[in-house]
């Protein structure tokens, strides 16, 4: 079993920034992507940015030049740097992981993790 713990959230003045870790825990060989959604009220789920092993970003449009992720491998982890955060940014934003066991070697397979959500609130 894996476990994604989230930690950063809450409420913020427009313009300000909040940083967003997510620790990865449990039976785990290797972490592939590590990403981070989030889902405003009445809105489905959205993509905000995610990170390689490797260490290749991909950022939703609307985020771009204003939030930075990156991952310590050596811990298991991901933050999410959000700077000059607008209204719109709030909701709950979920950690995603595609994480491969112990036995990947032999069988070559992935599992999808998602963390609990952390709510991030923007007052304009």
């Amino acid at each position: 079993q894996v476990q994604l713990v989230e930690s950063g959230g809450g409420l913020v003045q427009a313009g300000g920034s909040l940083r967003l870790s997510c620790a990865a825990s449990g039976t785990i060989f290797s972490i592939n992507a590590m990403g981070w959604y989030r889902q405003a009220p009445g809105k489905q789920r959205e993509l905000v940015a995610t990170i390689t092993s490797g260490g290749s970003t991909n950022y939703v449009d609307s985020v771009k030049g204003r939030f930075t992720i990156s991952r310590d491998n050596a811990k298991n982890t991901v933050y999410l740097q959000m700077n000059s955060l607008k209204s719109e940014d709030t909701g709950v934003y979920y950690c995603n992981a595609r994480v491969r066991p112990p036995n990947y070697v032999l069988t070559p397979r992935e599992f999808e993790y998602w963390g609990q959500g952390t709510q991030v609130t923007v007052s304009s």
